[in-house]
């Protein structure tokens, strides 16, 4: 269990937990300015990330903000920018809570970018779709709406010379929780290494209300499982998750979900195989 425990948090970069208040703000910091100074090297002024009211992209979102304010007063340029995306599949069962994380990052500028049409457009143009059984093809779709969702957020990007804010962290890695080339592509993962707890009291730090920093996190891509809980796909909790990756204590089952998780989703994980 340690060998592998030691492999994971390596390969995934975890970040150990947070013995005092000083540490949580540190690794706020030292994100900001990962952010700022990535975006700066590039001789690029925006940033672009969709915001789906979770905390995940809540978190990285204010981030982002953070930094580009930051860049702002130390450069007395005013061009640096973050652009935050609405992009909901038609009517968004939890549009407050988006509303309500858009309200706290507090973005330079918000757009609505509806993915229905893309989506739908997709789909019927693909004929292997129709003879499938409903709850595959629903699945289907819904990394449809994944990967659509990011090739608008790099629509706005490339048209705006910026670059796209990705919302990954190791407890979502580790159990390859993201769509290959969807919402796993991106630019800058300000999140990676942190575990869920961190990132949640992280948000809290920053001035996020309970019901942001503590929303049931779900994907919702599914139109047969609406806002379905991410927990229920991982058949662990994410404090489950979180102790593992932390090296604590955990059942035997929760042991062999989470590697078993691992080792079945390395590939997304990794570059395209090439001959050698």
């Amino acid at each position: 269990m340690k060998n592998r425990l030691a492999e994971i948090d390596q390969a995934l970069q975890v970040v150990p937990p947070f013995e005092a208040t000083q540490d949580l703000e540190s690794e706020l910091n030292r994100r900001i300015d990962f952010i700022a100074s990535s975006l700066q090297t590039t001789g690029l002024k925006t940033l672009v990330l969709g915001i789906s009211g979770g905390v995940d992209s809540t978190l990285a979102g204010r981030l982002s903000q953070l930094a580009v304010e930051r860049l702002r007063a130390q450069t007395n340029d005013n061009g640096y920018q973050f652009i935050a995306l609405r992009l909901p599949y038609q009517t968004q069962q939890d549009e407050t809570d988006a509303q309500a994380a858009l309200a706290f990052i507090g973005a330079d500028q918000i757009r609505n970018i509806n993915i229905a049409a893309s989506v739908q457009g997709l789909a019927a143009e693909i004929p292997d779709l129709e003879h499938l059984p409903a709850e595959k093809a629903d699945f289907i779709r819904g990394n449809i709406k994944a990967r659509i969702r990011m090739v608008a957020q790099f629509t706005v990007a490339n048209a705006n010379a910026g670059l796209v804010i990705g919302t990954d962290h190791a407890a979502e890695a580790v159990m390859g929780f993201f769509t290959k080339y969807g919402d796993g592509a991106c630019d800058l993962a300000p999140l990676t290494g942190l575990v869920k707890g961190q990132i949640r009291a992280m948000a809290s730090h920053l001035g996020a209300t309970d019901a942001l920093a503590y929303k049931v996190p779900t994907a919702d891509l599914e139109e047969l499982n609406p806002l379905k809980p991410d927990e229920v796909s991982y058949g662990v909790s994410y404090d489950d998750i979180d102790r593992f990756l932390h090296g604590l204590e955990v059942s035997d089952a929760v042991y062999q979900r989470i590697v078993s998780a691992y080792d079945a989703s390395q590939h997304k994980r990794e570059m395209p195989k090439a001959p050698r």
